[in-house]
């Protein structure tokens, strides 16, 4: 998909977010060649943009507006000229520039934690970070994909672990796919592989019963097992990979002040990762971050999640580390 195509696909789906330069509303008169950044993708593997270069812009722009859209653009001489109306503000902003870029800038989220549902906490960050990996796959292709994510994005086709069973947002927040409760072969294969990894016979008995009949039914009586004690290993195994398959990918930074204190932070935390492990609990170091380019209403937050062996299911302690 070029530049072009991206921008269409985008305003179709009334999505016009722009990044000025001085992050101000454009006003009437704005005439100087400057680059205009256009939101494509934002989430916590991915910031993207399509880059409008040497552009000018005229009219009215509101950056806070969330209704329809009207968009067209044309050659207009050597430029191109794209124009967008606000409808519910009765807005209209011209932007004409030289060239369409994609900018693309790709993060580590193998750690990345948003605690939004209460319950199976561990597995809810699972399906958080598979979705946001189908998302980065889905809008910008294979190629800003390594090839252990080009497997791992399988997974947001096995119900027993995408938002059908286990959803990290609210009903609300949920962009439905066609035939969410549809397992795919590429989810099979990735999951026994996982399964016999782990030595799992009992769940890969389940797996081969749910591949013959992948029904809701049995779709939700795997995801039961999955925060099972005896089945803890699978779901294990599968965060590690997650975290290896995005660990050559680069962290946010929020300049030389904030990063020092996210290092203690972070150096805190696996402190007490190893307190706990010590004595015998499973954790984990989680984070929460803002976006860099675009600074959203996220603040920086790190988690120790502890996994402890319950009755019977395990048991999931969140622990915030303070500075």
């Amino acid at each position: 998909m070029d530049t072009f195509e991206m921008l269409k696909r985008l305003l179709s789906q009334n999505e016009f977010e722009l990044l000025l330069p001085e992050q101000t509303a454009a006003e009437a008169g704005q005439r100087k060649k400057e680059d205009i950044r256009l939101v494509y993708q934002m989430n916590d593997t991915i910031e993207s943009f399509l880059v409008f270069k040497e552009a000018t812009m005229t009219g009215t722009y509101h950056k806070d507006y969330e209704g329809a859209i009207e968009a067209s653009f044309y050659r207009d001489g050597d430029d191109y000229a794209l124009v967008v109306r606000q409808e519910e503000e009765d807005c209209v902003v011209t932007i004409l520039f030289k060239t369409l870029e994609l900018e693309t800038n790709l993060y580590n989220y193998g750690d990345i934690a948003h605690f939004w549902r209460k319950g199976y906490e561990n597995l809810r960050q699972l399906e958080f970070r598979i979705a946001v990996l189908w998302d980065k796959y889905e809008y910008l292709g294979e190629e800003v994909c390594n090839d252990e994510e080009r497997k791992l994005v399988e997974l947001a086709y096995f119900p027993p672990l995408n938002y059908t069973c286990y959803p990290a947002v609210s009903k609300q927040y949920i962009v439905p796919r066609d035939n969410p409760w549809m397992p795919s072969e590429g989810a099979f294969s990735l999951m026994t592989e996982i399964v016999e990894q782990a030595g799992d016979k009992k769940l890969g008995k389940w797996l081969r019963f749910y591949q013959k009949y992948p029904y809701p039914l049995i779709a939700k009586r795997i995801a039961v097992l999955l925060h099972r004690n005896a089945h803890a290993k699978v779901a294990d195994l599968i965060t590690e990979r997650l975290k290896k398959a995005t660990a050559g990918y680069k962290n946010r930074s929020f300049g030389i002040k904030e990063d020092e204190k996210i290092r203690k932070l972070l150096e805190k935390a696996h402190v007490r990762k190893a307190e706990l492990e010590k004595a015998g609990i499973h954790a984990e170091v989680l984070r929460e971050e803002p976006f860099t380019t675009a600074r959203d209403t996220v603040d920086y937050h790190v988690y120790v999640l502890q996994l402890k062996k319950g009755i019977l299911n395990r048991k999931i302690i969140i622990e915030e580390i303070s500075g």
